[in-house]
């Protein structure tokens, strides 16, 4: 590490991992006098026209002084990183601080010259963006505002690398190089151009997972049984496209094959590439595996060993160690004790998991952290009865386990551009970045519908999961995640339910919907479920017992056609008799209604009709099929079976594949969710925009911010300070000053003015009117010592209730705004009315910040107590636009300024025109070193 010359410490908080374009993964960290060595061998390895570029004249070797320069820095004014695979340089960046003049210099001086190197051999992995991306933030923290850069023209890269990246820049051409100049100020561009590639990078290391070109099970046992013997016979029934190698160091060196796949004893012996190891072993031989692995260039691991994480403080570190090695290597991890994953694609067929069978081709993937649920998923899914119909299939399952480095958030990021995968189902027992969780999702279910259930509600994370703590109770995180898009469902069963609607079914365009079966009573029952649900249910139209499938095909044909309804649920009973309706003659008929009305969904709500489900879903296969001119009526005490489709029967593009459900209620709650899905859709394509405000003074805050951190690291303003620093946004309380004897209140009070409010301030009594703490419309000197004496006598000294004098606000409806940053969620605002009645109902709403203009608008209608504040009962409306800009101001102050981590006003009396705050305070503290607003990076281990 730095010795004693340099100005600061190491700083560790620089370091992070990082994915590259192509998937792999490198390690970023600053350089050191240790690296002298790693510096010497990387340049040596580095191209002569590499080297031209970098220096513009031959220079085939460092001298010791260039090594020297090199690895020493001071961390402030001259600062070096490297990016490294195997524990070796692979690229380099350097600034330098400059003056006016070109020259070093020290701070204030805020540019700096920037210079990359990267290795012929890692040239086109994105190495040098990500480099960028770090060095700039560690500018930005030292106090450099912008770098520049001199290049040669013919370097073409490296030039694009500079103008790609986003920033606001200058160019200009001189004495034959070019010279750029940028701004290090995140834009929304550089911004938008670092999500996108960090999306690209890490949806590429996920495919390189889900579809390798070879397989090595490591851990293959020589006899039946076992997890690894298990996995290897999986992905061999399966079909595996790719080369399938079995590993496993027992076995006797004559013996070349394991059930007719090859066999080897070491990952070292296999002749070729290996893309994807499945690691079986006991967790005390893994280093070992991950060593060989590493060596052998394997690009990822799926680690089903337990003892990890999952087996207490030992396994934690176990597992902390294990993410290190394989990232030292550039591999990826899903796991450990992970069930494993899941391709059905014909081009891959991998089933590299636990599961006996693959389940069918199809357009959901799902991800589950938990085995046992995945089991339970992937079974709902591939059965055609049970309640529900197996409609469609899977295109990709991971279940990760303890997720110690692939998780939920990656797959999101591959799914997103996936054209296999029309629907994503995930089962979260813990989500380690909510903040990035919500970003990605509000992006995915933009795009494609993303249902979620969440395990462990109400209790802590399993014991493999290391996540950051939250504050927010789960119904606030809940509510994030379902204004960022996401479909929020309580059980594993409703998960599927709604999975089989949005597979095949469109979005219904609005609430309505119209009824149809041949059960009375049934129909009634989902008249019901639909009011339940907030949906506008037509009155339900009874076809009698005695319906036929044309009937139905009649029925549905004309609720289709009917510009008032936008979906359609269909109730069947079993019928007896002789002309009784029949699974298969049902099952046509609706499929062919619905299929000449491709816009609007159809559902179907069937009791005991255990092949109807069947029926539903056979009618539009592509698996084999009698071929009838008239579909056979079956009997319905004989339930049709289809025959499953080949693993090459997916249903055509766009088939309308009707899912059926056991019951109304749960036929009528994944619609509910798929027209709120909708409306979400509908509103997303306009979010609003955040505003500018001329009075907003933006950079006087951070100078502000900036002093009052110089007094310690965390900390609540006093009432001046408060006053001050939210004044600068143009929120402006008003001043409440200290009564601490009668005669002072009647001083405040002339100054104020009459009339005047006098207030306890004692902590048990603050905002608690109900208590008597306070006294309002107090209009001369004699009300208010009266009211003084009255407090003083009732609830003590003074000094006990620490007494205030404001001046009385116009009369209105009393809310509260927060504003907080959670440590896992991100930065928040609530918002609700004051008082008790709110905080028993936990009536609070909550928006992610920042807040555009008709989020702050939703969030002022979506409290339960909102018509107190458009008139209820005949009382003055309240000015909700002062309501709704005082929101998005302090929207604007906690995301300008990360270190402001708390803000409370209250109360927040909002009147006919205009709004008082009454209440303030304002909590400050250093912000993280990184966000997710941050460069991109693994989480750390």
């Amino acid at each position: 590490m730095q010795t004693s010359p340099d100005r600061h410490e190491y700083p560790a908080h620089w370091e992070a991992d990082v994915v590259l374009r192509d998937g792999g993964t490198a390690r970023i960290r600053p350089i050191t006098v240790d690296d002298a060595e790693r510096l010497v061998s990387f340049y040596e390895q580095v191209s002569d026209e590499s080297k031209y570029y970098r220096f513009f004249a031959p220079y085939p070797r460092l001298s010791a002084k260039d090594v020297h320069r090199f690895t020493h820095h001071d961390f402030v004014d001259r600062v070096g990183l490297a990016a490294t695979v195997g524990g070796e340089f692979i690229a380099t960046v350097r600034y330098d601080r400059i003056g006016a003049d070109g020259t070093p210099a020290s701070a204030p001086a805020d540019e700096a010259e920037v210079a990359f190197l990267v290795q012929d051999a890692h040239q086109g992995r994105g190495v040098a963006s990500a480099l960028l991306e770090h060095i700039g933030a560690v500018a930005r923290e030292r106090g450099i505002r912008r770098f520049a850069a001199e290049v040669l023209p013919a370097n073409t890269k490296m030039i694009k690398v500079f103008t790609d990246a986003g920033y606001t820049q200058k160019r200009s051409f001189e004495d034959g190089v070019v010279r750029l100049e940028f701004d290090l100020e995140p834009t929304d561009r550089s911004l938008a151009v670092q999500y996108a590639r960090e999306q690209r990078a890490e949806a590429r290391s996920v495919q390189r997972l889900l579809a390798p070109g070879s397989v090595a099970v490591v851990g293959a046992g020589r006899t039946p049984g076992g997890v690894g013997r298990s996995v290897l016979g999986n992905i061999r029934d399966a079909g595996y496209r790719g080369r399938l190698y079995a590993v496993n160091k027992a076995l006797p060196e004559e013996q070349k094959d394991l059930d007719g796949v090859p066999a080897h004893r070491s990952v070292r012996d296999i002749d070729g590439p290996v893309d994807l190891a499945v690691v079986a072993v006991p967790a005390e031989h893994v280093p070992e595996i991950v060593t060989e692995c590493g060596e052998h260039g394997v690009q990822g691991l799926v680690v089903v060993s337990a003892g990890y994480a999952d087996s207490g403080p030992e396994g934690r570190e176990r597992q902390r160690a294990l993410v290190r090695q394989a990232r030292t290597y550039g591999m990826r991890i899903i796991g450990p004790n992970a069930f494993g994953i899941i391709n059905t694609s014909p081009r891959v067929r991998l089933n590299a998991s636990l599961a006996p069978e693959t389940p069918r081709p199809g357009r959901i993937g799902l991800f589950a952290q938990s085995g046992a649920i995945g089991i339970a998923l992937l079974s709902r899914l591939h059965r055609r009865g049970g309640g529900v119909t197996g409609v469609t299939g899977v295109s990709t399952f991971v279940s990760s386990g303890n997720r110690a480095d692939v998780s939920g958030n990656d797959l999101l990021q591959y799914w997103y551009e996936d054209p296999d995968t029309d629907v994503v189902l995930m089962y979260l027992e813990s989500i380690g970045n909510p903040r990035k969780f919500t970003r990605l999702a509000r992006r995915t279910a933009a795009a494609k519908p993303l249902v979620v259930v969440q395990g462990a509600r109400h209790a802590a994370a399993p014991q493999g999961h290391a996540v950051r703590a939250t504050r927010l109770p789960h119904a606030t995180v809940s509510a994030l995640l379902r204004q960022a898009g996401v479909i929020r469902v309580d059980t594993i069963t409703d998960l599927v339910d709604a999975g089989l609607l949005l597979a095949r079914q469109p979005l219904p365009a609005g609430p309505r919907v119209a009824i149809l079966g041949n059960s009375e009573s049934l129909g009634l029952l989902t008249y019901d479920a639909c009011l339940a649900e907030g949906l506008r249910p037509h009155p339900p139209l009874d076809l009698t017992t005695e319906a036929s499938a044309a009937d139905f095909h009649a029925a549905l044909s004309r609720a289709l056609a009917d510009d008032s309804c936008d979906a359609v649920v269909v109730t069947a009973i079993p019928a007896v008799g002789e002309g009784s309706v029949g699974d298969a003659a049902l099952a046509e008929a609706l499929r062919s209604a619905a299929a000449a009305a491709p816009a609007k969904p159809v559902l179907v709500v069937h009791v005991e009709l255990g092949g109807l489900a069947e029926a539903l879903s056979a009618a539009a296969s592509t698996a084999p099929q009698a071929v009838a001119d008239d579909p056979p009526q079956s009997s319905p005490h004989a339930p049709l079976v289809a025959p499953d489709p080949t693993p090459a029967g997916e249903p055509p593009e766009g088939a309308r594949l009707i899912p059926a459900y056991p019951a109304a209620e749960r036929a009528v709650r994944a619609l509910g969710q798929a027209v709120a899905y909708a409306q979400w859709r509908r509103d997303a394509a306009d979010p609003g925009r955040v505003p500018e405000y001329e009075d907003i003074d933006e950079k006087g805050t951070a100078t502000l911010i900036e002093g009052l951190l110089a007094r310690g690291k965390g900390f609540t303003l006093g009432t001046e300070e408060t006053c001050d620093l939210l004044g600068q946004y143009g929120i402006h309380v008003h001043r409440a000053l200290p009564a601490p004897s009668p005669d002072a209140a009647a001083e405040a009070a002339r100054g104020l003015g009459y009339p005047v409010a006098l207030k306890a301030t004692a902590p048990h009594l603050r905002h608690r009117a109900d208590l008597g703490g306070v006294r309002l419309d107090l209009l001369d000197e004699d009300q208010l010592r009266r009211a003084y004496a009255e407090l003083t006598e009732q609830f003590g000294a003074p000094e006990e209730l620490r007494p205030v004098v404001q001046r009385m606000a116009p009369r209105g409806v009393d809310v509260v705004v927060r504003a907080v940053i959670d440590p896992a969620a991100g930065a928040v605002l609530s918002f609700g009315l004051a008082g008790a009645a709110s905080q028993l109902l936990g009536d609070t709403a909550h928006r992610l910040i920042p807040v555009t203009d008709k989020e702050a608008t939703s969030l002022v209608r979506s409290i339960r107590t909102a018509p107190l504040l458009f008139g209820w009962r005949g009382s003055a409306p309240a000015d909700t636009r002062a309501l709704e800009e005082l929101l998005l101001r302090v929207s604007r102050l906690v995301d300008d300024h990360p270190a402001v981590v708390a803000i409370t006003l209250e109360p927040v009396v909002v009147a006919s025109h205009g709004l008082s705050v009454l209440g303030a305070s304002v909590r400050l503290a250093p912000p993280p070193a990184r966000d997710d607003l941050g460069p991109r990076t693994l989480p750390a281990y």
